[in-house]
């Protein structure tokens, strides 16, 4: 959604294709519109209207271009994962379940896991709800860390990248590290952005990383390059 963090999720692909030349790679369609609605203002402030009819739009545009399935690059976005999915005929990965599936393959018996995301991501449940069902709680940073970690979601859609925000990300992650939780989740696409620059001090899985490596896998078939 946010234009840099669908940029980073494309150079994702490109690096997670196992390619030896140009051809080999990924065609990607992408509508990087900067015009969708706010889904803070929808699903935090309630003042802005819902990006659903505008996802379905581009959905549909896409379908018609030639895509041979979906992908979307926000979190908050898949609140209205289902709006969109009912509204084509090509299959829509999903990175809520991709994310909260990896986790779990990966750490049978995992028991808590910290999210670093958007208030909305949290106000909806979305992760909250697919971990529950296996058995797993979340953490999220209290709530002025939560609200500090708002400040730097915004300042990178603003394109401050700059150590402040890295402090901040840091301090959220810190906290939950040193609570219960046995591994982190980075579930913003802008926090993503600057994830390769935080020395992270206990297990962490990017949505987008994941999103990205499911779209080579769904595409070619082949194991993605690491």
């Amino acid at each position: 959604m946010g234009p840099e963090a669908t940029v980073d999720l494309m150079h994702r692909v490109i690096k997670a294709t196992p390619a030896v030349d140009d051809g080999d790679h990924i065609r990607m369609l992408v509508d990087n519109n900067p015009g969708i609605p706010s889904r803070i203002r929808a699903l935090i402030e309630g003042t802005g209207e819902s990006p659903g009819p505008c996802m379905v739009r581009m959905g549909r545009h896409l379908e018609t271009w030639g895509a041979d399935f979906l992908a979307i690059p926000c979190n908050t976005a898949h609140y209205y994962y289902e709006e969109i999915r009912r509204a084509v005929h090509i299959p829509v990965l999903n990175m809520i379940e991709l994310a909260v599936g990896r986790i779990i393959m990966e750490n049978p018996g995992m028991r808590h896991v910290g999210l670093l995301a958007s208030p909305a991501v949290l106000k909806t449940e979305l992760y909250k709800q697919s971990f529950r069902k296996r058995g797993v709680a979340l953490a999220s940073p209290a709530a002025g860390l939560q609200a500090d970690l708002l400040t730097a979601i915004r300042r990178i859609k603003s394109g401050d990248t700059g150590d402040g925000v890295i402090s901040i990300v840091r301090a959220s992650s810190d906290h939950l590290a040193g609570g219960d939780a046995q591994a982190l989740l980075i579930a913003c696409t802008e926090l993503s952005i600057i994830a390769h620059r935080i020395p992270w001090s206990v297990k962490t899985y990017d949505s987008s990383q994941i999103l990205a490596e499911s779209i080579v896998l769904e595409a070619t078939g082949k194991p993605v390059r690491v």
